[in-house]
């Protein structure tokens, strides 16, 4: 049989010169490109992924590739998607770093624990995060390519476990300095899961007629005549057609009269091409490979398994004929498609009699095993579903929640009963939660429901189904679904009601559509009639679900009585779900502390770590990355950071929206990032100097999320107006409220409200902005929080006339409550500051000029700061550079994080664990940092952090104040003057 995995002449693929562009015809580009990747080592990481269809030429482009990778000094490793193991997790990442497993103990413990767990190596800690196992994997090969610069070669990874792609996914996005090419093969038109994110790209066409012809002619038998054009034509530029057929006409040169009575695909076609072979072939020999097929990659070596029929005579002779290639490392197929076809030439009783086979000599790999017996399996048998369901359960001990919701999905098929296959369906739906993979938990949920006569299992099944449509961007359908299911489940389960109402909350708030909006209303009416729990504890949690739908949804009047039901809620509950809806409550009531300490404890427990620090590091992300309570946390804790002036915490949570496949969650991770790059003046340019839109474009659509769109204009409003485009800043932020003052979203509109101010008076539209605020204000309902109160006060104070000014900026101030939104405090400082400066009153206003300057510094909030430097400057105050700590400017947040953390004496292996980053990364970053500091390594970073955090204002120079002004501005709070620290004035 022909070399089905080259373009070129029998006899050429073990050659050293294989992959010559001579050899493998019509690929010279391809061949440069990918020759590029390994020639000379780079020095840095690069990820390409080769994109085409079967028999294209992947595997001998891939090939070549490595055998220049190891002539250039790269260690190899590679793993090969096997169709029989893609519902076994992390076989092809065990497969992958198999070579590694020695150097696994040099990591970390938890990321050793974790990444050995999930490759069943050792028992699982508590079923480790899809982060920590890919951060694992990550540091790991970083350590290896310390040594050796690395060549990950993945071929067939269409057929990959979704685990592992996960894991490859997230070390390819993460890889940056290191020494490590990652080359990834897979059929179709499109890369696999995960690796869709913007990758590079190498597309294999079919080959051009010449160079096809070319191919045809460096055949052993070249087809000629009308036979030459049958192939051409049935092969379509395809290499291994074109190899494999000419090879069957050179045989039967008749054979090409049945290809155009058989108008199959050309996969199909070659598929049958090599099962015509495979059928000719003795008993012993087709038995053979078929248990080679069948037991391809348990523990990589088949002939170690000891399997009747699979000896090396039998083997030997499927080598001589090509299918095969048998050395001390196992067997391997000369390609997918010769596996595939050996596997589905024979009939379903032979397949399942070597199944059940190989499953008996893996008794000792209890998830394979079940796997085996399952395949085996036609109808219905509870005995192997049950097996399979205690496979999951292991699986998702070992942090796979793939694999568990795969064995979980397969073992409700083999289920005899409805009710008890509608509860597997119902747990496969449930820990799918964990993938983020929402149309496959609403497949699920949808099925459960399909097949079960239990009320109870219906409705939470129909629940977990309107859940998947609100991770899938499906707000109207969601909003439907589950508000029918909370009136459904009212008087029966009244929990499930409460849950599902709130869940419906969540998507009425995301999208701030008062139709929504009222529906939610109206079935909060019908849940405090009918949903009453029985228990106390569950009616404690009802009362927890109860105020996060009012406050949602705008319906929450009484706030003192809200804040102690929040206060009870915190001091009694530790459910994880609870706690989230009540920290996102906190949050929306504006108490960020408050916030912080419910959403902190809610991550905690659903990471199995009650108790836990309340940090950015000890709150990182959830058990297997459930976005229930992970990606909403996620999103809610990143606000409130901006909100306290946790600006890096909020970055880093923003980072972590990797491991969520939810649209919703990585379009907020994402605004999240812009705003701060906003406030900090980081946002990118066009060429007018204008903020890109992209930078705070949302991923979901305006019309489903009113939110996202609120805060997308918002924080385009704030990078215009640092960019000096008033009337675009203007235009941007005018998006937030209607001509009457309704606001686009009926919470985050109102946060622009001071920024829009500001604008209309830089935009010369101050009669436009009086009049939209005033129609604001009307429209505001009950009495607004103190940071709503504030932002309103400071917009008034921007736009009033010059004689009320004055007081409209003490109100503002006359609030302490405001100072728990520095930011926002900082700019009613400056604001004030420069009003008082216009009005010659400098000595009132330095130091609340300086108070301004401290708080923009800390944040590193830099137009803001330089702002308020040019005002002391305006008052006669000398500025003076501080060189050390000014570099902070001039890094990266990545890297202003790296430098806090090493001057804090955290080892690389440490930041580089905290971060989501591989060590080699955080030293490259390290490295680039230290000249822009203006240090010589790391012994001096701790001095010159100490130096920024003991000057409130370091990072970008500090104010020589009088020290009279200096004692005014820590003693101000008891002074009329001090009072006064916010702002920044827009008129004169």
């Amino acid at each position: 049989m022909a070399d089905v995995t080259s373009h070129f002449p029998p006899g050429a693929a073990g050659s050293e010169d294989a992959d010559r562009p001579s050899l493998l015809v019509g690929r010279d580009a391809e061949i440069a490109r990918l020759r590029g990747l390994v020639e000379p080592v780079p020095q840095y990481s690069q990820v390409l992924i080769v994109v085409g269809e079967a028999g294209i030429g992947k595997s001998a482009l891939i090939a070549g590739t490595a055998r220049r990778a190891r002539s250039a000094g790269m260690r190899v490793l590679s793993v090969t998607g096997r169709e029989t193991e893609t519902a076994l997790g992390f076989a092809g990442l065990h497969q992958l770093l198999r070579p590694l497993l020695d150097r696994v103990d040099r990591l970390p413990d938890r990321q050793a624990g974790a990444l050995l767990g999930a490759l069943g190596l050792v028992e699982a800690p508590s079923g480790p995060s899809r982060l920590l196992i890919g951060i694992a994997v990550l540091a790991l090969l970083s350590d290896v390519a310390e040594e050796t610069p690395l060549l990950l070669v993945v071929e067939d990874a269409h057929w990959l476990d979704r685990s592992s792609l996960d894991a490859l996914a997230f070390t390819a996005s993460r890889l940056d300095s290191e020494q490590v090419v990652l080359l990834l093969g897979t059929r179709g038109a499109a890369p696999p899961r995960g690796f869709d994110r913007g990758f590079p790209e190498l597309q294999l066409r079919p080959l051009p007629d010449a160079a096809a012809g070319r191919l045809l002619d460096a055949q052993p038998s070249p087809p000629r005549g009308r036979a030459r054009r049958q192939v051409l034509d049935q092969a379509a530029g395809n290499p291994m057609a074109l190899i494999e057929l000419s090879t069957v006409i050179a045989a039967d040169p008749a054979a090409g009269r049945h290809w155009e009575l058989e108008p199959l695909p050309l996969t199909s076609r070659l598929t049958s091409v090599i099962a015509s072979r495979f059928t000719t072939l003795p008993a012993a020999v087709r038995r053979a490979l078929l248990i080679a097929a069948i037991a391809d990659g348990a523990n990589g070596d088949v002939a170690a398994m000891d399997l009747p029929g699979l000896g090396p005579d039998a083997l030997a002779c499927a080598e001589q004929l090509g299918l095969v290639t048998v050395d001390a490392t196992g067997v391997r197929f000369s390609h997918p498609l010769v596996r595939s076809a050996v596997y589905h030439s024979v009939p379903f009783a032979d397949r399942a009699a070597v199944h059940r086979q190989v499953a008996t000599a893996l008794h000792e790999q209890p998830e394979r095993r079940a796997w085996h017996l399952a395949t085996a399996t036609a109808g219905v048998d509870d005995q192997v579903a049950s097996l399979l369901e205690a496979a999951a359960a292991h699986a998702q001990r070992r942090g796979d929640a793939a694999a568990g919701v795969l064995a979980l999905e397969r073992a409700a098929e083999l289920t005899p009963g409805s009710d008890e296959r509608a509860r597997r369906l119902g747990a496969a739906a449930t820990a799918a939660i964990a993938t983020g993979d929402a149309s496959w938990i609403g497949d699920l949920a949808t099925r459960a429901a399909a097949v079960t006569r239990d009320l109870g299992l219906g409705v939470r099944a129909r629940r977990a189904a309107g859940w998947s449509l609100v991770w899938s961007n499906q707000q109207q359908a969601a909003l439907a679904a589950l508000t029918a299911v909370a009136a459904e489940a009212s008087a029966n389960f009244p929990m499930v009601a409460w849950e599902s109402l709130a869940a419906a909350a969540a998507v009425a708030y995301q999208s701030g559509d008062a139709d929504a909006l009222r529906v939610v209303a109206e079935k909060l009416r019908l849940l405090e009639q009918v949903a009453r729990p029985a228990k106390p504890a569950q009616q404690r949690d009802a009362d927890a679900l109860r105020l996060w739908i009012e406050v949602s949804i705008g319906r929450c009047h009484d706030r003192p009585s809200a804040l102690r039901r929040l206060a009870a809620v915190a001091e009694e509950t530790s459910a994880a779900h609870l706690l989230y809806r009540a920290g996102s409550a906190a949050w929306l009531l504006d108490e960020p502390e408050l916030a912080m300490d419910l959403l902190h404890r809610s991550r905690a427990e659903v990471r199995g770590n009650p108790g836990q620090g309340t940090g950015a590091a000890a709150s990182r992300a959830p058990r297997n990355g459930a976005p229930s309570a992970g990606g909403g946390s996620l999103g809610a804790l990143g606000w409130v950071y901006i909100d306290a002036g946790r600006w890096d915490d909020a970055l880093s949570f923003a980072a972590e929206a990797d491991a969520f496949q939810a649209d919703v969650v990585s379009a907020t991770a994402g605004l999240i990032t812009a705003t701060v790059r906003a406030l900090r003046g980081e946002s990118g340019t066009s060429g007018s100097g204008m903020p890109a839109e992209g930078d705070a474009a949302p991923a979901v659509s305006p019309e489903h999320s009113r939110l996202l769109a609120a805060r997308a204009w918002h924080a385009q409003g704030i990078a215009a107006l640092i960019a000096g485009e008033y009337l675009m800043a203007y235009s941007q932020l005018r998006h937030l409220f209607a001509d009457d003052g309704t606001p686009l979203h009926h919470h985050v509109s109102y946060l622009g409200v001071a920024d829009l101010a500001a604008a209309s008076v830089r935009a010369e539209r101050q009669a436009d902005g009086r009049e939209i605020l005033e129609r604001i204000h009307a429209r505001l309902q009950g009495c607004p929080s103190s940071r709503v109160a504030q932002l309103l006060s400071r917009a008034r104070a921007i736009l009033a006339d010059p004689a009320s000014q004055e007081a409209e900026f003490d109100k503002a101030l006359a609030d302490r409550d405001g100072e728990r939104w520095p930011f926002e405090r900082a700019q009613l400082q400056l604001d004030y500051a420069e009003w008082l400066r216009r009005r010659r009153r400098i000595n009132e206003a330095k130091p609340i000029l300086s108070a301004a300057l401290d708080t923009f510094s800390g944040l590193r909030a830099r137009p803001w700061a330089q702002r308020s430097e040019a005002e002391l400057r305006a008052c006669g105050v000398a500025v003076q550079a501080s060189a050390a700590p000014d570099g902070l400017w001039k890094l990266t947040a990545q890297q202003r994080q790296i430098v806090h953390l090493a001057a804090k004496g955290h080892s690389n292996r440490d930041i580089a664990d905290r971060l989501f980053l591989s060590p080699r990364t955080v030293s490259s970053h390290l490295y680039r940092s230290y000249p822009k500091l203006g240090v010589a390594g790391r012994n001096q970073l701790r001095d010159l952090i100490d130096r920024a955090e003991q000057q409130p204002d370091a990072g970008t120079s500090r104010a020589k104040l009088p020290a009279s002004h200096r004692v005014a501005c820590k003693c101000s709070q008891n002074s009329d003057t001090a009072r006064r620290s916010a702002g920044r004035a827009w008129s004169t």
